[in-house]
Protein backbone atom coordinates (compact mmCIF):
# COMPACT_ATOMS: atom_id res chain seq x y z
CA UNK A 1 0.00 0.00 0.00
CA UNK A 2 1.44 3.40 -1.21
CA UNK A 3 1.76 6.36 1.51
CA UNK A 4 -1.14 8.16 0.13
CA UNK A 5 -3.79 5.27 0.40
CA UNK A 6 -2.37 4.19 3.96
CA UNK A 7 -1.94 7.96 5.22
CA UNK A 8 -6.09 8.28 4.20
CA UNK A 9 -6.73 5.11 5.11
CA UNK A 10 -6.24 6.10 8.59
CA UNK A 11 -7.42 9.57 8.22
CA UNK A 12 -10.70 8.44 6.96
CA UNK A 13 -11.36 6.52 10.08
CA UNK A 14 -10.73 9.50 12.46
CA UNK A 15 -12.85 11.75 10.43
CA UNK A 16 -14.72 9.56 7.57
CA UNK A 17 -15.65 12.55 6.02
CA UNK A 18 -12.31 12.62 4.43
CA UNK A 19 -12.57 10.29 1.87
CA UNK A 20 -15.74 12.31 0.24
CA UNK A 21 -13.92 15.26 -1.86
CA UNK A 22 -17.40 16.93 -2.43
CA UNK A 23 -17.07 17.16 1.78
CA UNK A 24 -13.22 17.50 2.39
CA UNK A 25 -14.02 20.91 -0.19
CA UNK A 26 -16.76 21.79 2.00
CA UNK A 27 -14.47 21.81 5.56
CA UNK A 28 -12.07 23.71 3.75
CA UNK A 29 -14.27 25.97 2.77
CA UNK A 30 -15.61 26.82 6.26
CA UNK A 31 -11.33 26.93 7.46
CA UNK A 32 -11.69 29.53 5.08
CA UNK A 33 -13.99 31.60 6.60
CA UNK A 34 -13.28 31.29 10.03
CA UNK A 35 -9.49 32.65 9.14
CA UNK A 36 -11.14 35.70 7.23
CA UNK A 37 -12.41 36.85 10.49
CA UNK A 38 -9.14 37.16 12.04
CA UNK A 39 -7.28 40.31 12.21
CA UNK A 40 -4.43 40.19 10.21
CA UNK A 41 -0.95 41.22 11.74
CA UNK A 42 0.70 44.65 11.52
CA UNK A 43 3.21 44.60 8.63
CA UNK A 44 7.31 45.36 9.34
CA UNK A 45 8.38 48.56 8.11
CA UNK A 46 11.71 49.54 6.01
CA UNK A 47 14.65 49.94 8.47
CA UNK A 48 17.30 52.30 7.18
CA UNK A 49 20.00 49.80 7.10
CA UNK A 50 17.89 47.22 5.03
CA UNK A 51 20.43 47.74 1.68
CA UNK A 52 23.36 46.75 4.07
CA UNK A 53 21.95 43.46 5.02
CA UNK A 54 21.86 42.04 1.44
CA UNK A 55 25.64 41.88 1.18
CA UNK A 56 25.04 39.01 4.08
CA UNK A 57 22.46 37.45 1.53
CA UNK A 58 19.67 38.32 3.38
CA UNK A 59 16.44 40.76 2.67
CA UNK A 60 13.76 42.27 4.35
CA UNK A 61 10.05 40.46 5.13
CA UNK A 62 7.88 42.37 2.30
CA UNK A 63 5.16 39.41 1.74
CA UNK A 64 2.92 39.80 4.34
CA UNK A 65 0.36 38.16 2.28
CA UNK A 66 -1.83 34.48 2.35
CA UNK A 67 -1.91 32.41 -0.96
CA UNK A 68 -5.63 31.20 -2.06
CA UNK A 69 -6.95 28.33 -0.32
CA UNK A 70 -6.08 25.08 -2.03
CA UNK A 71 -8.27 23.36 -4.09
CA UNK A 72 -9.57 19.55 -4.40
CA UNK A 73 -8.81 18.64 -8.02
CA UNK A 74 -11.33 15.72 -9.36
CA UNK A 75 -9.27 12.58 -8.21
CA UNK A 76 -9.41 14.32 -4.53
CA UNK A 77 -5.70 15.67 -4.48
CA UNK A 78 -5.03 18.98 -2.67
CA UNK A 79 -3.65 21.61 -5.06
CA UNK A 80 -2.63 25.09 -4.23
CA UNK A 81 -2.68 27.60 -6.89
CA UNK A 82 0.12 27.13 -8.75
CA UNK A 83 0.17 23.79 -9.25
CA UNK A 84 -0.55 23.86 -12.70
CA UNK A 85 2.14 25.82 -13.38
CA UNK A 86 4.52 23.43 -11.83
CA UNK A 87 2.55 20.59 -13.95
CA UNK A 88 2.81 22.70 -17.05
CA UNK A 89 6.97 23.28 -16.74
CA UNK A 90 7.55 19.72 -16.02
CA UNK A 91 5.52 18.06 -18.75
CA UNK A 92 7.60 20.67 -21.21
CA UNK A 93 11.31 19.33 -19.37
CA UNK A 94 10.23 15.88 -20.58
CA UNK A 95 10.23 16.98 -24.06
CA UNK A 96 13.83 18.90 -23.80
CA UNK A 97 16.15 15.85 -21.85
CA UNK A 98 18.00 12.79 -23.79
CA UNK A 99 17.11 9.68 -21.94
CA UNK A 100 20.62 7.71 -20.85
CA UNK A 101 20.93 5.08 -18.53
CA UNK A 102 23.74 5.08 -15.98
CA UNK A 103 25.62 2.08 -16.75
CA UNK A 104 26.57 3.10 -20.14
CA UNK A 105 28.92 4.94 -18.62
CA UNK A 106 30.49 2.46 -15.87
CA UNK A 107 28.10 2.21 -12.99
CA UNK A 108 27.80 -0.94 -11.31
CA UNK A 109 25.18 -1.66 -9.05
CA UNK A 110 26.97 -4.03 -6.91
CA UNK A 111 27.03 -1.86 -3.66
CA UNK A 112 30.91 -2.00 -3.83
CA UNK A 113 31.93 -0.36 -6.89
CA UNK A 114 32.45 3.56 -6.84
CA UNK A 115 30.16 4.68 -9.61
CA UNK A 116 30.37 8.76 -8.66
CA UNK A 117 32.67 9.53 -11.56
CA UNK A 118 29.71 7.28 -13.90
CA UNK A 119 26.90 9.17 -12.71
CA UNK A 120 28.69 12.63 -13.75
CA UNK A 121 29.10 11.61 -16.95
CA UNK A 122 25.35 10.50 -17.51
CA UNK A 123 24.37 13.39 -15.73
CA UNK A 124 26.85 15.74 -18.13
CA UNK A 125 25.94 19.32 -18.23
CA UNK A 126 22.09 18.69 -17.64
CA UNK A 127 19.29 18.07 -20.62
CA UNK A 128 19.68 13.79 -19.43
CA UNK A 129 17.15 12.09 -18.03
CA UNK A 130 19.47 9.82 -16.16
CA UNK A 131 17.75 5.85 -15.71
CA UNK A 132 19.28 3.89 -12.78
CA UNK A 133 18.00 -0.13 -13.42
CA UNK A 134 17.84 -2.18 -9.69
CA UNK A 135 20.65 -2.57 -7.90
CA UNK A 136 22.84 -0.57 -5.27
CA UNK A 137 25.05 2.30 -6.42
CA UNK A 138 28.24 3.47 -4.23
CA UNK A 139 28.31 7.30 -4.43
CA UNK A 140 30.18 9.88 -3.02
CA UNK A 141 27.50 12.53 -3.25
CA UNK A 142 25.69 13.78 -6.77
CA UNK A 143 25.17 17.42 -7.98
CA UNK A 144 22.18 18.03 -10.28
CA UNK A 145 22.06 20.44 -13.02
CA UNK A 146 19.01 22.44 -14.32
CA UNK A 147 17.04 20.09 -16.52
CA UNK A 148 17.99 16.87 -15.66
CA UNK A 149 15.75 14.14 -14.30
CA UNK A 150 17.34 11.21 -11.75
CA UNK A 151 15.46 8.00 -11.96
CA UNK A 152 15.34 4.80 -10.36
CA UNK A 153 12.97 1.83 -10.50
CA UNK A 154 11.34 2.01 -7.47
CA UNK A 155 12.16 2.43 -3.67
CA UNK A 156 12.48 -1.48 -3.33
CA UNK A 157 14.80 -1.76 -6.41
CA UNK A 158 17.55 1.05 -7.00
CA UNK A 159 19.20 2.31 -3.85
CA UNK A 160 22.29 5.05 -4.24
CA UNK A 161 24.71 3.94 -0.94
CA UNK A 162 26.81 6.96 0.33
CA UNK A 163 30.26 5.58 -0.01
CA UNK A 164 32.47 5.21 3.23
CA UNK A 165 34.78 7.65 2.29
CA UNK A 166 32.22 10.39 2.06
CA UNK A 167 32.63 13.14 4.62
CA UNK A 168 29.74 13.86 7.57
CA UNK A 169 29.00 17.14 5.47
CA UNK A 170 27.85 15.14 2.32
CA UNK A 171 24.68 15.16 1.02
CA UNK A 172 23.91 12.32 -1.10
CA UNK A 173 22.08 14.57 -3.82
CA UNK A 174 21.98 18.20 -4.12
CA UNK A 175 21.52 21.09 -6.95
CA UNK A 176 24.77 21.64 -8.90
CA UNK A 177 24.60 25.48 -8.45
CA UNK A 178 23.71 26.84 -4.95
CA UNK A 179 24.62 30.06 -5.50
CA UNK A 180 23.54 30.67 -9.23
CA UNK A 181 20.86 28.65 -8.75
CA UNK A 182 19.37 25.88 -10.51
CA UNK A 183 15.75 24.96 -12.14
CA UNK A 184 13.44 21.79 -13.61
CA UNK A 185 14.64 19.15 -11.57
CA UNK A 186 13.22 15.55 -11.05
CA UNK A 187 14.07 12.94 -8.57
CA UNK A 188 12.25 9.79 -8.52
CA UNK A 189 11.95 6.20 -7.57
CA UNK A 190 14.77 5.47 -5.49
CA UNK A 191 16.16 4.38 -2.12
CA UNK A 192 19.17 7.12 -0.49
CA UNK A 193 20.83 5.27 2.14
CA UNK A 194 22.89 8.28 3.75
CA UNK A 195 25.09 4.88 5.41
CA UNK A 196 25.19 6.38 8.90
CA UNK A 197 27.56 3.47 9.72
CA UNK A 198 30.67 4.97 8.38
CA UNK A 199 30.38 7.42 11.76
CA UNK A 200 31.47 6.01 14.89
CA UNK A 201 28.14 5.69 17.28
CA UNK A 202 29.36 8.21 19.63
CA UNK A 203 29.65 11.19 17.45
CA UNK A 204 26.87 13.56 16.02
CA UNK A 205 25.75 13.26 12.79
CA UNK A 206 25.79 16.37 11.02
CA UNK A 207 28.27 18.92 10.54
CA UNK A 208 26.11 22.12 10.57
CA UNK A 209 24.18 24.37 7.93
CA UNK A 210 22.40 22.54 4.88
CA UNK A 211 24.84 19.92 5.06
CA UNK A 212 24.48 15.94 5.62
CA UNK A 213 21.44 15.77 4.56
CA UNK A 214 19.73 12.95 1.84
CA UNK A 215 18.38 15.99 -0.35
CA UNK A 216 19.08 19.69 -0.26
CA UNK A 217 18.01 21.50 -2.88
CA UNK A 218 19.13 25.25 -2.13
CA UNK A 219 17.95 28.40 -4.76
CA UNK A 220 16.29 25.79 -7.24
CA UNK A 221 12.82 26.86 -8.85
CA UNK A 222 10.48 24.01 -10.23
CA UNK A 223 11.38 20.69 -9.10
CA UNK A 224 9.87 17.52 -8.05
CA UNK A 225 10.56 14.95 -5.40
CA UNK A 226 8.89 11.88 -6.00
CA UNK A 227 8.71 8.12 -4.11
CA UNK A 228 11.55 8.43 -2.24
CA UNK A 229 12.99 6.37 0.39
CA UNK A 230 15.51 8.54 2.78
CA UNK A 231 17.63 6.34 5.12
CA UNK A 232 19.58 7.35 8.37
CA UNK A 233 20.60 10.84 6.65
CA UNK A 234 22.58 12.85 9.33
CA UNK A 235 20.71 15.96 9.17
CA UNK A 236 17.12 16.00 7.14
CA UNK A 237 15.83 13.81 4.71
CA UNK A 238 14.82 16.62 2.24
CA UNK A 239 15.60 19.93 2.46
CA UNK A 240 14.34 22.92 0.43
CA UNK A 241 16.30 25.99 1.29
CA UNK A 242 18.01 28.79 0.44
CA UNK A 243 21.99 28.97 0.23
CA UNK A 244 22.31 30.03 3.62
CA UNK A 245 20.42 30.29 6.65
CA UNK A 246 19.74 33.42 7.91
CA UNK A 247 20.26 34.69 11.70
CA UNK A 248 20.16 38.40 11.15
CA UNK A 249 17.03 39.08 12.91
CA UNK A 250 12.91 38.67 12.73
CA UNK A 251 11.76 40.26 9.96
CA UNK A 252 14.97 39.45 7.52
CA UNK A 253 14.78 36.27 5.13
CA UNK A 254 17.81 35.08 3.14
CA UNK A 255 17.53 35.83 -0.38
CA UNK A 256 18.53 32.94 -2.55
CA UNK A 257 15.84 30.59 -1.45
CA UNK A 258 13.93 27.94 -3.79
CA UNK A 259 10.31 27.87 -5.11
CA UNK A 260 7.76 25.53 -6.71
CA UNK A 261 8.92 22.59 -5.12
CA UNK A 262 6.75 19.10 -4.88
CA UNK A 263 7.63 16.62 -2.39
CA UNK A 264 5.58 13.70 -2.42
CA UNK A 265 5.34 9.88 -1.35
CA UNK A 266 8.47 10.65 0.55
CA UNK A 267 9.56 8.17 3.42
CA UNK A 268 12.22 9.18 6.05
CA UNK A 269 13.55 7.06 9.35
CA UNK A 270 16.61 7.32 11.14
CA UNK A 271 16.77 11.50 10.86
CA UNK A 272 19.01 13.22 12.69
CA UNK A 273 17.57 16.34 12.91
CA UNK A 274 14.16 16.80 10.43
CA UNK A 275 12.54 14.46 7.88
CA UNK A 276 11.20 16.91 5.84
CA UNK A 277 11.97 20.42 6.35
CA UNK A 278 11.72 23.97 4.68
CA UNK A 279 14.00 27.32 4.66
CA UNK A 280 13.20 30.46 3.24
CA UNK A 281 11.41 29.46 0.38
CA UNK A 282 8.19 29.98 -1.42
CA UNK A 283 5.47 28.33 -2.82
CA UNK A 284 6.48 24.64 -1.37
CA UNK A 285 3.65 21.43 -1.44
CA UNK A 286 4.70 18.41 0.52
CA UNK A 287 2.17 15.28 -0.21
CA UNK A 288 1.73 11.84 1.20
CA UNK A 289 4.62 11.36 2.60
CA UNK A 290 5.48 9.04 6.25
CA UNK A 291 8.35 10.76 8.21
CA UNK A 292 9.11 8.34 11.64
CA UNK A 293 11.51 6.91 14.21
CA UNK A 294 14.40 10.22 14.39
CA UNK A 295 17.59 9.44 15.83
CA UNK A 296 18.45 12.84 16.66
CA UNK A 297 22.02 12.25 16.25
CA UNK A 298 22.82 15.38 15.16
CA UNK A 299 22.22 17.38 18.27
CA UNK A 300 23.22 16.79 22.17
CA UNK A 301 21.24 13.73 23.74
CA UNK A 302 18.48 14.77 25.02
CA UNK A 303 18.21 18.12 23.22
CA UNK A 304 16.83 17.16 19.99
CA UNK A 305 13.89 19.49 18.22
CA UNK A 306 13.82 16.15 15.44
CA UNK A 307 10.91 16.82 13.79
CA UNK A 308 8.96 14.54 11.21
CA UNK A 309 7.79 17.78 8.90
CA UNK A 310 8.90 21.21 9.97
CA UNK A 311 8.14 24.04 8.74
CA UNK A 312 11.16 26.93 9.50
CA UNK A 313 13.03 30.24 9.63
CA UNK A 314 11.26 32.52 6.83
CA UNK A 315 9.22 29.81 4.75
CA UNK A 316 6.17 31.02 3.08
CA UNK A 317 3.01 29.96 1.08
CA UNK A 318 3.53 26.00 2.63
CA UNK A 319 0.97 23.85 1.87
CA UNK A 320 0.94 20.18 3.97
CA UNK A 321 -1.65 17.39 2.34
CA UNK A 322 -2.15 13.96 3.27
CA UNK A 323 0.78 13.09 5.48
CA UNK A 324 1.95 10.89 8.43
CA UNK A 325 4.56 11.31 11.33
CA UNK A 326 5.39 9.19 14.25
CA UNK A 327 7.79 9.05 17.17
CA UNK A 328 8.97 12.35 16.38
CA UNK A 329 9.71 15.07 19.00
CA UNK A 330 7.42 17.51 16.75
CA UNK A 331 4.70 15.72 14.02
CA UNK A 332 4.64 18.93 12.16
CA UNK A 333 6.49 21.87 13.40
CA UNK A 334 5.79 25.38 12.35
CA UNK A 335 8.74 28.24 13.84
CA UNK A 336 11.72 30.04 13.67
CA UNK A 337 14.66 30.58 16.02
CA UNK A 338 14.97 33.87 17.55
CA UNK A 339 17.08 35.52 15.32
CA UNK A 340 14.95 34.79 12.06
CA UNK A 341 11.55 35.15 10.33
CA UNK A 342 8.75 32.83 11.49
CA UNK A 343 7.56 30.47 9.14
CA UNK A 344 4.22 32.38 7.64
CA UNK A 345 1.20 31.07 5.64
CA UNK A 346 0.70 27.48 5.77
CA UNK A 347 -1.74 25.40 4.96
CA UNK A 348 -2.60 21.73 5.94
CA UNK A 349 -5.03 19.44 4.70
CA UNK A 350 -4.92 15.85 6.81
CA UNK A 351 -1.94 14.94 8.77
CA UNK A 352 -1.89 11.82 11.22
CA UNK A 353 0.31 11.89 14.57
CA UNK A 354 1.21 8.94 16.33
CA UNK A 355 3.02 8.85 19.39
CA UNK A 356 4.94 11.94 18.84
CA UNK A 357 5.75 14.15 21.81
CA UNK A 358 4.21 17.23 20.54
CA UNK A 359 1.92 16.41 17.51
CA UNK A 360 1.55 19.95 16.28
CA UNK A 361 3.70 22.60 17.78
CA UNK A 362 3.47 26.48 16.30
CA UNK A 363 6.08 28.90 17.62
CA UNK A 364 8.51 31.41 17.16
CA UNK A 365 11.18 30.67 19.96
CA UNK A 366 12.71 33.95 21.56
CA UNK A 367 9.30 35.96 20.72
CA UNK A 368 6.75 34.19 23.45
CA UNK A 369 7.05 35.76 26.84
CA UNK A 370 6.69 38.79 28.75
CA UNK A 371 10.23 40.59 28.55
CA UNK A 372 10.70 39.14 24.61
CA UNK A 373 9.59 41.34 21.50
CA UNK A 374 6.37 40.61 20.04
CA UNK A 375 7.15 38.59 16.49
CA UNK A 376 7.10 40.12 13.40
CA UNK A 377 6.36 37.25 11.21
CA UNK A 378 4.90 34.65 13.16
CA UNK A 379 1.28 34.38 11.10
CA UNK A 380 -1.33 32.67 9.19
CA UNK A 381 -2.23 28.94 9.83
CA UNK A 382 -4.90 27.30 8.28
CA UNK A 383 -5.44 23.78 9.04
CA UNK A 384 -8.37 20.99 8.46
CA UNK A 385 -8.22 17.61 9.50
CA UNK A 386 -5.46 16.87 11.93
CA UNK A 387 -5.00 13.73 14.26
CA UNK A 388 -3.33 13.51 17.30
CA UNK A 389 -3.24 9.97 18.28
CA UNK A 390 -1.59 8.86 21.84
CA UNK A 391 1.14 12.20 22.17
CA UNK A 392 4.01 10.52 24.77
CA UNK A 393 7.08 11.26 26.44
CA UNK A 394 10.32 11.09 24.08
CA UNK A 395 14.10 11.13 25.29
CA UNK A 396 14.37 13.03 22.16
CA UNK A 397 13.84 16.00 24.19
CA UNK A 398 14.24 15.05 28.04
CA UNK A 399 12.12 18.24 29.14
CA UNK A 400 9.33 18.37 26.90
CA UNK A 401 5.66 17.03 27.93
CA UNK A 402 3.17 15.45 25.62
CA UNK A 403 1.00 17.84 24.00
CA UNK A 404 -1.52 17.31 21.13
CA UNK A 405 -0.96 21.27 20.01
CA UNK A 406 0.99 24.42 20.97
CA UNK A 407 0.51 27.75 19.69
CA UNK A 408 3.09 30.18 20.73
CA UNK A 409 3.26 33.83 19.26
CA UNK A 410 0.99 32.98 16.21
CA UNK A 411 -1.69 35.36 14.56
CA UNK A 412 -4.38 34.07 12.67
CA UNK A 413 -4.56 30.46 13.26
CA UNK A 414 -7.62 28.82 12.17
CA UNK A 415 -8.01 25.03 12.80
CA UNK A 416 -11.15 23.22 11.55
CA UNK A 417 -11.35 19.52 12.59
CA UNK A 418 -9.12 18.34 15.34
CA UNK A 419 -9.15 15.08 17.25
CA UNK A 420 -6.78 14.09 19.69
CA UNK A 421 -6.55 10.58 21.73
CA UNK A 422 -4.23 9.86 24.94
CA UNK A 423 -4.32 6.28 27.01
CA UNK A 424 -6.57 6.39 29.89
CA UNK A 425 -3.97 5.81 32.21
CA UNK A 426 -1.91 9.02 30.98
CA UNK A 427 -0.53 11.45 34.32
CA UNK A 428 -3.65 13.31 34.96
CA UNK A 429 -2.11 16.45 34.81
CA UNK A 430 -1.58 16.07 30.78
CA UNK A 431 -3.38 18.57 28.60
CA UNK A 432 -4.50 18.11 24.99
CA UNK A 433 -3.75 21.52 24.03
CA UNK A 434 -1.94 24.87 24.87
CA UNK A 435 -3.07 28.31 23.87
CA UNK A 436 -0.07 30.29 25.41
CA UNK A 437 2.68 32.54 25.13
CA UNK A 438 1.39 36.09 23.12
CA UNK A 439 -0.67 33.72 20.66
CA UNK A 440 -3.44 35.87 19.15
CA UNK A 441 -6.42 35.60 17.27
CA UNK A 442 -6.75 31.96 17.23
CA UNK A 443 -10.02 29.87 16.04
CA UNK A 444 -10.07 26.19 16.71
CA UNK A 445 -13.29 24.62 15.52
CA UNK A 446 -14.82 20.96 15.85
CA UNK A 447 -12.47 19.58 18.13
CA UNK A 448 -12.63 16.52 19.82
CA UNK A 449 -10.46 15.07 22.57
CA UNK A 450 -10.53 11.06 24.08
CA UNK A 451 -9.41 9.84 27.44
CA UNK A 452 -8.32 12.85 28.43
CA UNK A 453 -11.53 12.82 31.40
CA UNK A 454 -8.20 12.47 33.79
CA UNK A 455 -6.76 15.82 33.44
CA UNK A 456 -6.91 18.60 35.26
CA UNK A 457 -7.26 20.81 32.34
CA UNK A 458 -7.85 19.38 28.74
CA UNK A 459 -7.52 22.85 27.27
CA UNK A 460 -4.95 25.61 28.70
CA UNK A 461 -5.19 29.15 27.45
CA UNK A 462 -3.02 31.48 28.82
CA UNK A 463 -3.59 35.03 29.98
CA UNK A 464 -1.41 36.21 27.60
CA UNK A 465 -2.99 34.85 24.68
CA UNK A 466 -5.52 37.33 23.37
CA UNK A 467 -8.55 36.34 20.63
CA UNK A 468 -9.12 32.54 21.50
CA UNK A 469 -12.05 30.78 20.18
CA UNK A 470 -12.94 26.99 20.80
CA UNK A 471 -15.87 25.97 19.26
CA UNK A 472 -18.04 22.58 19.23
CA UNK A 473 -15.49 21.14 21.62
CA UNK A 474 -16.19 17.61 23.23
CA UNK A 475 -14.85 15.34 25.16
CA UNK A 476 -15.35 11.78 24.11
CA UNK A 477 -14.82 8.66 26.11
Amino acid sequence: MTHLKENQRLLTETFPEYQSSRKKKQAIQETERAFRTLKDMSKRTKKWNDAFYRFLLTKPKTDYSVAPPVTIDEKGAVRPYWKGLLDQTMKALGHLVETVSVLDYGAVGDGRFDCTEAFRKAIGNGKRRVIIPPGTYRTRGLRLPSNTELIGAGIANTTLLLADEAPKKERLLTNQHHVKGDHHIRIANLTLDWNVGRLTKEEQTSSGGTSSSGITLANVHFAIVQNIKVIDPGLHGVDITAVRYNYFGDGRRSILGSRFIWVDEVEVSGFGDDGITTHHSDDLLITNSYLHHPSGRAHKKGFSNSNGIEIDDGSQHVVLANNRTAYCFGGIEIKAHETSSAASDTQMIGHFSFHDNRAYNFRHIGHHQGEDKYSQSAYGIRATYLAAYYPQYTDLYVGSTPRALVISAYQRVAINHFFAKTTPENNPGEIAISVQYRANQIILQQVQLEHYEQAKREVRVAQTAHHVSIDQYADDH
